[in-house]
């Protein structure tokens, strides 16, 4: 059964990118660029979580607005506003950890109800939660929900199964991946595509998380204490690089249909 596809807006084309390869390795370097540059910034830098937040909301608001006006999707803006979602995202968890004393287990269990809250309007409302189908405005507004709830999501559970559960970050690392190579495993097995996309979209932020606190953190507390500041940069040289690929590959204006 191919999705119900809604009128189109005039001149609206799908505004996510394709996904290939290229697609898994910027947002696994992007989830873990929001874990190593909020850390700088909020405790390197000395900004502090709140001041830290409150600027990153602000870039994040822009980028996204400036993301929702474009008619096409411009892979430069789009991994630009992942980023940004990415340190915000982290941001959110860290506040309600550090500051407001919620528990881990509190976090991620809210999360998840929200974003399972969003996918069921979401679909209610599109009868479809494709991302090779967001191609109007309201889609999109799902989109981006569900986008910053992933974020927070992963950033909380993340740290429960790294910190509070004494995983540790490389063996964290490890799981996940492990949990994300099954998602493809399942999906070449001839799982639901757009099932198994947001399953491994949600666990790429908390197996980005632990390689990042892993690559930064101090060698006593199981990391490499290679810096933040080292880590964010080569990581953010490496998403320019491959997002200018992509922005110079040509747009195909087809629009992919998934089984519902």
């Amino acid at each position: 059964m191919k999705t119900r596809q809604p009128p189109v807006t005039p001149g609206l084309l799908n505004k996510v990118p394709e996904v290939a390869l290229s697609f898994w390795v910027i947002k696994i370097m992007s989830t873990t660029v929001g874990e190593t540059a909020a850390d700088y910034l909020a405790a390197d830098a000395g900004l502090g979580l709140g001041p830290t937040t409150v600027v990153m909301g602000l870039l994040l608001a822009g980028a996204l607005a400036l993301q929702l006006r474009s008619r096409r999707c411009v892979p430069a803006l789009y991994w630009l506003t992942v980023v940004l979602v990415s340190i915000v995202g982290t941001q959110i968890t860290d506040l309600l950890t550090d500051q407001a004393g919620v528990s881990l287990y509190l976090s991620s269990s809210a999360f998840a109800l929200a974003l399972a809250a969003i996918f069921a309007v979401w679909f209610a409302s599109e009868r479809t939660l494709s991302i090779h189908a967001i191609v109007t405005p309201r889609r999109e507004g799902f989109y981006w929900a569900a986008i910053l709830c992933t974020f927070a999501l992963g950033t909380a559970a993340g740290d429960l199964a790294t910190e509070a559960l004494g995983l540790g970050f490389l063996p964290g690392a490890a799981c996940f991946g492990a949990l994300i190579a099954a998602t493809i495993v399942f999906w070449r097995l001839g799982g639901h595509p757009v099932l198994c996309f947001w399953i491994a979209y949600i666990l790429t932020r908390p197996f980005g998380a632990a390689l990042g606190d892993w690559l930064t953190q101090p060698r006593a507390d199981g990391g490499l204490e290679l810096g933040t500041m080292l880590v964010s940069a080569a990581f953010l040289a490496t998403i320019v690089v491959l997002v200018a690929v992509a922005q110079l590959r040509p747009a195909s204006p087809e629009l992919k249909q998934d089984k519902a």
